[in-house]
C-alpha cells in the first residue's frame, strides 16, 4: 500500500471535508441546472470536475443520499434525488421513539402543525377543489366508515389518503409533502397511544363529513371550524395518554423510593 493511501482515507473521513465535498456536488447541482432524475458524471468524472479525491467523492455521495439530494442506483450510476422527506420523517419518528417519555408531547407538536398547515391554507383548499376531488373525499370518508376503527390500518390509510387529497390540487409539493410527512411520523409513534374507541371513530367520520360539506358549500369558516373538530378530540387523546405515562412514572419512582428506604 502507497504511504498517499492512509493519509488519504484519514483526510476523506475528515467531516469537514466530506462537508466541503458535499458542498461541491450540490452546487454543480445547481451550476448545470440538473433537475430530479438526472444523472450526474461518474465517480472520475467528478474527481475530475471538483478535484477531489475517489473517497472523499464516495463520503460525499453517502451523506447527500442519506439526504435524498443523491439516489444511488446500483450498476447504473448516480443520479438527482427526488428531494423527499423521507429523512424528516424517520428522523422525527426516531426522536419519538427513542425518548418514550417525549412521545406525546412530539405528537401533541406534529399535529399542531398538521392542524396549522390545512387551516392556514383553508380558502386556497377550497379555491383549488374541483367537484371530482369532492367526490373521491367523500367517497373516503364512506369507506372509513365501512372499514370501521377495528381495522385499523385501513381506516388508517383513509384517514391519510383523505388528506393527500385534500392538499394535492393545491399544486405546492412542498406543503404537500410536508403534511403527509407528519401524518407519518403521526402514524408511526401512535401505536402508543390507547385504542380509538366507537366514539371517536364516529366523531372522526363525522368531522371529515363536515370538512367535504363545508368544501363544496365553499364557506372557508365552517372548513376551519370542521378541522379543528377534527383535531380537537387528538389532542385531548395525546393530552390524556401524556397524563397516564406522568401517572405511571410517578408511580414507579415513589415505589422505587420506597423500596430503597426498606433495603
Amino acid at each position: 500500500m502507497s504511504p498517499s493511501r492512509p493519509q488519504e482515507f484519514r483526510t476523506a473521513a475528515r467531516p469537514s471535508l466530506r462537508q466541503e465535498v458535499s458542498e461541491a456536488i450540490k452546487s454543480y447541482i445547481l451550476d448545470n441546472r440538473l433537475r430530479p432524475g438526472d444523472p450526474l458524471p461518474s465517480e472520475a468524472e467528478l474527481c475530475t470536475a471538483l478535484g477531489a479525491s475517489r473517497s472523499s467523492i464516495r463520503e460525499a455521495v453517502k451523506t447527500l443520499a442519506v439526504l435524498d439530494i443523491v439516489e444511488v442506483r446500483r450498476g447504473h450510476g448516480t443520479y438527482v434525488g427526488r428531494l423527499s422527506l423521507s429523512a424528516l420523517v424517520e428522523g422525527l419518528a426516531f426522536r419519538g421513539l427513542l425518548s418514550p417519555e417525549d412521545d406525546f408531547r412530539i405528537l401533541a407538536e406534529l399535529t399542531e402543525v398538521r392542524e396549522l398547515i390545512e387551516r392556514g391554507m383553508a380558502e386556497r383548499i377550497l379555491a383549488t377543489l374541483t367537484d371530482e376531488d369532492l367526490d373521491a373525499l367523500d367517497a373516503l370518508v364512506d369507506e372509513m366508515d365501512e372499514r370501521g376503527a377495528h381495522d385499523g390500518e385501513g381506516f388508517a390509510e383513509c384517514d391519510r389518503a383523505f388528506h393527500r387529497r385534500l392538499m394535492e390540487p393545491l399544486d405546492n409539493k412542498l406543503v404537500s409533502q410536508l403534511s403527509l410527512a407528519f401524518w407519518d411520523v403521526y402514524a408511526i409513534v401512535a401505536p402508543h397511544l390507547k385504542g380509538i374507541s366507537e366514539e371517536d371513530e364516529a366523531g372522526t367520520i363525522a368531522d371529515h363529513r363536515a370538512i367535504v360539506r363545508a368544501a363544496r358549500e365553499g364557506d372557508a369558516d365552517g372548513f376551519v371550524r370542521a378541522l379543528a373538530g377534527h383535531y380537537a378530540p387528538v389532542r385531548r387523546r395525546l393530552a390524556e395518554a401524556r397524563a397516564d405515562t406522568e401517572a405511571r412514572a410517578d408511580t414507579e419512582a415513589a415505589e422505587g423510593d420506597e423500596r430503597a428506604a426498606t433495603a
